[in-house]
């Protein structure tokens, strides 16, 4: 009987961790359903395309390419070139003589274009001239003390220049630029 004892102390302490059943429901009584399952509402989809405004420009990726620097008796530039046969080019031009800073977009242009240029704690839009030298663009030119080139240059480590017509250029704000602008003070 005592090797029995220890036996049903087990069994009744299993049975103690088994929950408890429910009671059958009483005599009459209609059984319970749970409530129906609604479909959650349907939306339908939008289709629009997110602008510049929608979207966080500086969270898109950056143009592929480079920056270099080149020094010249008038002044000094910054030119940014894409992969080969992209047409993805900007320059930042000092002119020393006129105090004037000229940022060149490539791309092709029969008529005065808008340009858009985006930093972390300024935008402003303007009208950029075509030009047909060398090769062909749109050029904005700005005051050396304009404080949208400071913008650029501390911008976050980048800036983005918008033409109307051609793919918009997100851009490191490298010490070329910086170099550039400070050139022309």
């Amino acid at each position: 009987m005592k090797a029995a004892l220890p036996a049903l102390v087990s069994i009744l302490a299993l049975a103690a961790c088994v929950p408890a059943t429910k009671a059958p429901p009483a005599q009459g009584a209609a059984p319970s359903r749970p409530a129906p399952l609604r479909p959650a509402p349907v939306q339908a989809p939008t289709m629009t395309t997110p602008t510049s405004a929608e979207t966080n420009w500086m969270d898109i990726p950056a143009t592929a390419g480079n920056w270099s620097f080149a020094a010249f008796p008038f002044g000094s530039q910054a030119i940014f070139r894409g992969p080969a046969g992209l047409d993805t080019g900007l320059s930042l031009s000092c002119n020393a003589q006129s105090r004037q800073v000229t940022l060149l977009r490539l791309g092709r242009a029969d008529r005065p274009l808008s340009m858009r240029i985006l930093t972390e704690t300024a935008s402003r839009s303007g009208i950029a001239e075509p030009v047909a030298e060398q090769l062909p663009g749109v050029v904005l030119r700005l005051d050396p003390n304009d404080p949208l080139l400071d913008a650029m240059a501390l911008s976050k480590g980048r800036f983005a220049v918008e033409v109307e017509g051609l793919a918009p250029l997100y851009l490191p704000s490298y010490a070329e630029v910086s170099r550039v602008i400070e050139d022309c003070r």
